[in-house]
């Protein structure tokens, strides 16, 4: 046995910005910074309850800025989560609010949609102006069998 990992079928994963994309980084900063310094990291509870208003799943992989020595517009973010995830980048769709981390993802060799903003973020693929308005797009991109009938 070698130490390389081994690949499962292509699929599609979703890699999702937290700070202005899930979490509301003005209307919440307060709450999120108060739960951050009573426990030295984010709720996960608050995480996973974001994640359910939005209908999307909760991710298996998280990975955030301790996780890597270089930050956006870096690619390696977006690249160690596609690594976890077993996804070649090509198949990952990156859900983003600012130019940083479009950068990332464009770097990356994944799809970039821009959300939360009124004007689209240069480079982006697809724009929304709001994660609500892009749930059904971003599930139908994650499971194209579904969207198509395939099953």
């Amino acid at each position: 046995m070698t130490g390389e990992m081994v690949r499962p079928d292509p699929r599609k994963c979703v890699l999702l910005d937290v700070d202005g994309t899930l979490i509301d980084a003005v209307d919440n900063q307060r709450r999120v910074w108060a739960t951050w310094a009573g426990r030295y990291g984010l709720d996960a509870a608050e995480v996973r309850g974001r994640f359910a208003r939005t209908g999307l799943p909760v991710p298996p992989v998280i990975v955030d800025a301790a996780a890597v020595e270089e930050g956006k517009p870096s690619p390696v973010p977006y690249l160690l989560a596609a690594g976890q995830l077993g996804a070649r980048p090509e198949d990952c769709l990156v859900i983003e609010d600012a130019p940083s981390g479009v950068e990332a993802g464009l770097r990356a060799g994944m799809t970039v949609w821009g959300v939360n903003s009124a004007a689209a973020v240069a480079g982006v693929h697809r724009h929304f102006t709001s994660l609500r308005e892009a749930v059904p797009a971003i599930l139908a991109f994650a499971r194209p069998e579904e969207a198509t009938g395939v099953g």
